[in-house]
């Protein structure tokens, strides 16, 4: 994988944000990818099919070793975040909080083995809060890439970074995430994951280039705020989880599909009927991803479009992650997907993105509707809310000066 360059105008901004806060220059830089997921929505959290990416969104660092215990980061219109890495246990009063990813980060780093010491680092992120490819996996990463490669000389490897940051969301933050955002972030590329086996998901590059089908990966920013909305998201996996526990198990991979099926007359009654419409969701696209791969490896764009669409179709009626219960003046990322349909004249595809409810919507756009679309998209939403995006290749990383 080729080394990450940061352009030098942009490492002597950091280097100037760096001493302002710190009083002293920086010696190393580490960077982080946000994500993109392409196939598999709302899979990886039931050990399924994901295929994903790494875009050229990122969240940077400038660092310095302090000498003392505390981790001190200040992020770009951010307070200050403070960590004694002698205080390692989880916080009730920082559920949801930056610094519990940090604490949660440095805490699964020292249960390995690693002395965690003190570092400062100023961070700057283009992978801006609530657009959707995961500014908290990519941070979570950054943290983890940082401190492996000052004080454990790099013994972890990314994958197992990515473990770390799901770690710190899930026992820390209070957030019950899958694995998905982090391996991509972690990992870089565009990658297809296996989650079934637990300790060790299989990850395998997938080589393609989107602009080679003459179509634009883009992700529209539909306004919606993710505040409050903890619980949509963490009802479903929950519910899924309650249809699992139904057969004694742990997730739907576990469960042969044509078992599902003949028992849902009984879920239907003990779980209800959203649990169900949601699991069938899961074995839908799962398997999709699959063929959304081979689709791709064979140069069949066209089955891949049409494959997204369905996935798209399937997370709005049977997975239910579009418009929050019961909200009816506020629906955002359906408003978005309305818009994508208009101005994309039936080409491409789309579907909603990520853990829904809020956030975004991916869309891909054929290079010759791409300013239209873009501009009819950015009327309605705002300027900026349509992104064109990049595959990068590196995932979390120490970068150098360009």
């Amino acid at each position: 994988m080729p080394k990450l360059m940061i352009p030098h105008l942009q490492i002597q901004a950091l280097n100037t944000a760096f001493e302002t806060t710190f009083g002293c220059k920086p010696d190393r830089y580490f960077s982080a990818p946000g994500r993109t997921e392409i196939g598999g929505n709302h899979t990886d959290h039931q050990r399924g099919h994901v295929l994903a990416a790494a875009v050229n969104l990122a969240t940077n660092a400038a660092v310095r070793i302090n000498g003392t215990n505390m981790i001190r980061i200040q992020s770009q219109g951010y307070p200050l975040c403070q960590v004694d890495v002698t205080d390692l246990e989880v916080k009730p009063e920082e559920v949801n909080s930056t610094p519990a990813l940090i604490r949660g980060v440095a805490a699964r780093f020292a249960q390995l083995g690693c002395k965690v010491e003190g570092f400062d680092a100023y961070v700057e992120s283009s992978v801006l809060p609530g657009s959707g490819l995961s500014s908290s996996a990519a941070y979570e990463v950054l943290i983890g890439t940082i401190i492996n490669h000052l004080f454990f000389n790099g013994k972890v490897s990314q994958p197992e970074i990515a473990k770390i940051g799901q770690y710190a969301e899930n026992v820390f933050f209070g957030k019950p995430c899958g694995l998905m955002d982090q391996t991509a972030s972690a990992v870089g590329g565009l990658v297809t994951i296996d989650f079934f086996k637990k300790d060790k998901p299989e990850i395998r590059s997938v080589n393609f280039d989107f602009a080679s089908c003459d179509h634009a990966l883009c992700i529209i920013d539909s306004g919606a705020d993710h505040t409050d909305l903890t619980d949509e998201y963490a009802a479903v996996p929950s519910e899924i989880k309650a249809v699992a526990a139904y057969f004694g198990k742990e997730v739907l991979t576990q469960i042969d599909e044509q078992d599902f099926f003949a028992a849902i007359p009984e879920l239907r009654k003990t779980c209800g009927d959203r649990a169900v419409m949601r699991c069938i969701h899961f074995y839908q696209d799962n398997a999709r991803v699959p063929k959304q791969v081979a689709a791709l490896e064979r140069g069949d764009f066209d089955s891949f479009l049409q494959l997204i669409k369905e996935s798209g179709h399937s997370s709005w009626m049977y997975l239910q992650n579009v418009i929050p219960a019961g909200n009816k003046e506020h629906q955002d990322v359906a408003v978005s997907l309305a818009l994508c349909e208009h101005y994309l004249q039936g080409k491409g595809a789309y579907r909603v993105h990520g853990g829904g409810f809020a956030g975004t919507v991916q869309a891909f756009v054929p290079f010759d509707i791409l300013e239209s679309f873009r501009a009819g998209i950015d009327a309605v939403l705002g300027k900026g809310a349509c992104h064109v995006l990049s595959i990068r290749p590196q995932g979390g990383v120490e970068a150098f000066c360009e």
